[in-house]
């Protein structure tokens, strides 16, 4: 009888596309991560499971399983960092992830974040709510304007790409990234050798580099120092990208304009030093929090569920 685990609620569209293809599809009815012992019995107990986000499938777990009778982790969502993806093989445990379904979403979420942040959005709404507004007069919390601005994007994957592509044709703004590689663009955009050159230079400095070892702390103290004072960060990526302790430093002293943050270092713990701060805007994790969105995501982990259970090439592997 194959087995699938589901380790999170999902969309019913999303369940019901998947029960075609297993004996028994079960739904983890909890909406915080898989504890180690609930990860170690899905590798004993199912032929394959649809993690997510915060599902950490360390080398130790994989280890405490010598035979596992999992041979795939479906992940629910484009990044994969929570899985130790050689681990993995080296049990014989393909992985897959959903890309392309999380782009735009994420990249609107990117834009918002820029314009909350740079026109103190979230500031001004905590004001009126806290019912001290006097009323509008010509110097009342004056932002960052947007428009004409240079942004920086840290990472010019289709997520980086798909908010350069908004700020230019969107609010006509000039585009620098950095990259390991050069891209070719359909609007100007200038490559920098360093980010540390890059972040000089920009109004926006956006973070769109995928999680893991490589860019643990990409983000830091002589990064943030290098930024003009009036710039703002945001960071649609990882929380681990950023030295959260050295951007709460900056924050304070009041060397960058401001924070745009959907994302933490140890979410979904937020420093309270962090939430304090007027120029700071957070939010809780919403990249991809549209209906359509997850729906589809979920579809596109089920097409990986599906072609390993008919014994086809997997649509999405990592």
């Amino acid at each position: 009888m194959s087995r699938v685990l589901i380790a999170r609620p999902l969309p019913d569209v999303v369940v019901d596309a998947a029960r075609p293809f297993f004996d028994v599809v079960d739904v983890r009815n909890e909406t915080l991560p898989l504890t180690g012992d609930e990860m170690r019995a899905s590798l004993r107990d199912y032929d394959a499971v649809l993690p997510t986000l915060g599902d950490q499938f360390s080398a130790a777990v994989f280890a405490d399983v010598p035979d596992p009778r999992c041979r795939l982790l479906a992940n629910f969502g484009v990044g994969f960092n929570h899985i130790d993806v050689a681990a993995a093989r080296a049990a014989g445990i393909a992985v897959t992830n959903t890309p392309g379904a999380v782009t735009d979403a994420t990249a609107d979420i990117g834009v918002m974040l820029m314009l909350m942040s740079a026109r103190r959005a979230a500031e001004g709404e905590r004001l009126v709510r806290s019912g001290t507004w006097a009323g509008w007069h010509p110097t009342q919390m004056l932002g960052l304007h947007m428009s004409g601005k240079r942004v920086g994007i840290v990472g010019m994957g289709r997520i980086g790409q798909a908010i350069a592509h908004r700020c230019h044709f969107g609010f006509g703004m000039d585009v620098s990234y950095f990259n390991r590689s050069q891209k070719a663009l359909p609007y100007p955009a200038q490559r920098y050798p360093t980010l540390t050159d890059l972040a000089g230079q920009v109004d926006f400095l956006v973070a769109a580099v995928p999680g893991g070892a490589e860019t643990h702390h990409l983000i830091d103290a002589a990064v943030l120092s290098a930024m003009q004072c009036h710039a703002h960060f945001i960071n649609i990526s990882r929380g681990d990208v950023v030295d959260e302790a050295a951007l709460v430093a900056a924050l304070e002293a009041g060397t960058i304009g401001g924070a745009g943050l959907d994302v933490y270092e140890f979410e979904p713990k937020v420093p309270e030093t962090l939430m304090g701060l007027d120029r700071v805007t957070v939010l809780p994790h919403l990249g991809t929090a549209a209906l359509e969105v997850r729906a589809a995501m979920g579809l596109l982990a089920v097409d990986n569920l599906r072609a390993f259970r008919l014994g086809e090439a997997l649509p999405n592997p990592v």
